[in-house]
């Protein structure tokens, strides 16, 4: 799955693609360069960010999603409103990537029971500008995730998404310290065993520099992020959400190598 940013405020790229023809170029480039879904949002969740407007947030991601579709993309809307969720899904997207699980907007599920579209459901604890309020996850930071995972799946379930339209994500780097990320991933199986497809997310993101730095550079971070996207994927994710697509397709390849199947 590939990053596109419509925002001023990423923590990697804002502003770069919040033009919408450079979205959509970069959007086509992603899939280009082979991604399978792209991942469209029109509001920043890095940690400390503001909420923007709905109005704004449709403005800046409706007519990407629109045109990536309409060029034969597969595109999913990033979001944690209904209402941009059930804009976007008109529009073409085929997912919708809450990355609060439906609990910023106690519309969310019903919304996406009624559009047909698959759930992406994040771990979360908190929006961004308090996300680290609250991390204590007892004595195993995955087994708490994967609960209170399952949790919301079940509401999604209640509302009407069913079962095999809905996809994990454990939400790393949400509501997470970075020792816990790490934990997170070693025992990423505790979320796969929940029977349902994963999607990490661990690209470009802060956790990764306990292992290459404070100081490195985006292109350190992306190999960090390629090597991460791999472990997760061979560990049993379904998905991986990446900015650079490139060195990710290459990491997966060499696994798929090194255990000699096809990549």
């Amino acid at each position: 799955m590939g990053i596109v940013n419509v925002t001023p405020d990423s923590f990697s790229d804002g502003g770069r693609y919040l033009d919408p023809d450079a979205a959509v170029s970069h959007g086509l480039r992603l899939i280009s360069d082979g991604a399978a879904i792209v991942d469209v949002g029109g509001e920043s969740t890095r940690p400390g960010a503001d909420r923007v407007p709905v109005d704004v947030e449709q403005e800046r991601a409706i007519p990407v999603v629109a045109a990536l579709a309409g060029a034969g993309a597969r595109v999913s809307i990033d979001t944690m409103n209904a209402a941009t969720a059930v804009e976007a899904v008109a529009a073409g997207a085929k997912y919708v990537n809450d990355v609060s699980g439906g609990l910023a907007d106690p519309e969310m599920l019903s919304a996406v029971a009624g559009t047909g579209a698959r759930y992406i459901l994040g771990h979360w604890r908190g929006h961004s500008a308090n996300m680290y309020a609250n991390t204590d996850y007892g004595m195993n930071v995955a087994r708490a995730v994967a609960a209170e995972l399952l949790d919301r799946v079940h509401a999604a379930v209640a509302a009407g998404i069913a079962p095999d339209r809905i996809i994990v994500d454990p939400g790393i780097g949400f509501g997470k310290t970075g020792a816990q990320n790490w934990a997170l991933l070693r025992d990423l199986s505790a979320v796969t065993q929940l029977g349902y497809r994963v999607l990490v997310g661990t690209s470009r993101k802060r956790f990764l520099t306990d292992a290459v730095g404070d100081d490195a550079s985006q292109l350190r971070r992306d190999l960090a992020s390629a090597v991460t996207s791999a472990m997760a994927a061979d560990a049993g994710a379904w998905g991986v959400r990446v900015h650079d697509v490139v060195a990710t397709r290459d990491a997966l390849r060499i696994v798929a190598a090194w255990k000699g199947s096809s990549g």
